[in-house]
């Protein structure tokens, strides 16, 4: 690849956020903000409004990939830690997938 592994994961990790927050914001019931409340779902938007349901349902693998980790500890989101802490697991996590696919990508092209 042309770009740097630095700001393809620098790219990555705002990406991130930045759909993390979208999602949020627009499908969450309590107004924006960059992560999900307990008991809010960081999958699914349980909304009387249709389209919210849809774009909901449609993003779903996204999440899952995003926030795989994350979900797998159940006993972390049902504790409710400060939004600093998600933000900490989630740059870790986001800083070796966003590593791994710029490799990846690599060799696809390389090849």
């Amino acid at each position: 690849m042309d770009i740097s592994r630095t700001k393809f994961v620098i790219f990555f990790l705002i990406s991130g956020f930045a759909f993390l927050f979208i999602t949020t914001s627009l499908l969450g019931s309590t107004g924006p903000r960059g992560f999900p409340k307990h008991p809010d779902s960081f999958l699914r938007t349980a909304s009387p409004k249709p389209w919210k349901s849809t774009v909901s349902t449609i993003i779903v693998p996204i999440k899952i990939v995003l926030i795989g980790p994350l979900l797998l500890s159940t006993d972390f989101l049902r504790d409710d830690p400060p939004p600093p802490f998600i933000a900490i697991y989630l740059i870790f996590y986001w800083t070796i997938l966003a590593s791994i696919i710029h490799y990846l990508l690599g060799k696809l092209k390389r090849s």
